[in-house]
């Protein structure tokens, strides 16, 4: 939008409307005083609310006057924009700065222009929930909030992980990635192909973007998009979550199925294996790693990624393992019929994972692939932990936000004399 700065300028001569909003900058001494920073975070926020826009810094609103912004204030104001957009906006907000030399008269002038793209998520900035009508905000009420919390939510009639992410192009996937999951039958056109797999898809001002699901599976760094998309693992010493006794701990990042590989290898290399003489060695594991894989794979395939700020977080301690997954139960589930029944939160996530070859060696486990749709892996990992541990796994919905899973560490077995 209004890439050439002729066609910004033009624009600007106009004055504001739904998409452009124009702010002076004053200063005293070496801090920014105006506009407030509370204003400017509604004003974004409610930009990110309503549908992709730019704010033009330096301009007088009322007069369309380019004022400017001084040289050796720039990083100041670029400094107190993010401020901004990390601390007074909730979620925080992801916004493109640009520093511009326009001409204006006989002389050049600095601006700084952001570009505010329609965010998957609603934004409260510090004085409530606005959006953008015409040129100017509106605090939403709260039938209209309603909806748009529903539109942008997992109740949608486009699931979550096929919807568009702001500010990704083709470009963002990796070809590598994505061309796994061609097949002899796959399109050849290879943006025919991207848009029938829904890695991609026509966000609502006809931008070719990447999706939820494309930036997951296909980009080499997800949580660079979505950042909460990375499995947090911890290893402790004991059985008391203590940040002074963490024996290992790693972000595990990149697509999908490399994160559920590493998850379990890291699980894999810092629980313990028993081993007695009887008369042969035998070797026990603290945890049946088929279990441990299909514990993660759950949770990274039906975990709710429109939850801005929560991760997948797998918690080692010296008794038990604990997964903890984003989102309440799908649809009618309850814990009790976890094991009985089978819902897919993220069907496209389910169906390319269902394409992609089994990674993790998970003793025991018959799969070709990482996912087979078929609703075994809660009762694998109810019979398998059991057996191991004589304890049977726990399921826990904790505030209708996160399911948290508990598996039983096995006891060292004692050799008969």
């Amino acid at each position: 939008m209004y890439e050439n700065i002729l066609d910004l300028l033009k624009q600007i001569s106009l004055g504001e409307d739904s998409v452009l909003e124009l702010k002076m900058v004053e200063f005293s001494g070496n801090k920014v005083i105006g506009t407030h920073k509370d204003g400017m975070a509604d004003e974004l926020a409610a930009m990110a609310n309503t549908a992709s826009g730019i704010l033009v810094l330096g301009v007088d609103d009322k007069t369309k006057e380019i004022r400017g912004i001084p040289l050796e204030m720039l990083d100041v104001v670029e400094d107190w924009l993010r401020s901004i957009c990390n601390d007074s906006i909730d979620p925080p907000l992801d916004c493109i700065i640009r520093k511009l030399i326009v001409p204006d008269r006989q002389s050049e002038k600095i601006i700084l222009r952001i570009d505010v793209p329609r965010s998957l998520f609603v934004h409260k900035s510090p004085n409530g929930y606005f959006r953008r009508i015409g040129s100017s905000k509106r605090e939403m009420k709260p039938d209209v909030l309603a909806r748009l919390f529903q539109q942008r939510s997992q109740a949608r009639l486009i699931r979550f992980d096929e919807q568009t992410v702001p500010g990704t192009s083709v470009n963002d996937l990796n070809p590598g990635l994505w061309n796994r999951f061609r097949t002899l039958i796959s399109p050849k056109v290879d943006r025919e192909f991207l848009e029938k797999m829904k890695l991609i898809d026509e966000d609502e001002d006809g931008a070719m973007r990447a999706t939820v699901s494309g930036i997951l599976m296909a980009s080499d760094a997800p949580e660079s998009f979505l950042s909460s998309a990375f499995i947090q693992a911890v290893c402790y010493r004991g059985t008391e979550r203590n940040a002074a006794h963490q024996l290992d701990a790693k972000d595990i990042t990149g697509p999908l199925d490399v994160q559920i590989r590493d998850a379990c290898k890291f699980v894999e290399r810092n629980m313990r294996v028993f081993a007695i003489k009887a008369p042969h060695r035998i070797e026990t594991p603290q945890f049946s790693m088929n279990a441990v894989f299909e514990a993660v794979v759950n949770a990274v395939a039906h975990r709710d990624y429109s939850i801005y700020g929560s991760k997948v977080r797998l918690h080692l301690f010296s008794n038990r393992l604990e997964i903890f997954s984003p989102g309440s139960i799908p649809n009618t589930m309850t814990i009790e019929s976890l094991s009985e029944r089978q819902s897919a939160r993220n069907e496209l996530i389910s169906s390319l994972l269902a394409r992609c070859p089994m990674n993790v060696n998970a003793i025991g486990s018959q799969r070709n692939y990482i996912m087979d749709k078929r609703g075994e892996g809660v009762p694998i990992i109810i019979t398998e932990s059991q057996k191991l541990s004589g304890r049977r796994p726990e399921y826990r919905l904790l505030d209708d936000a996160e399911l948290m899973l508990t598996i039983f560490a096995a006891q060292p077995p004692h050799s008969e004399d």
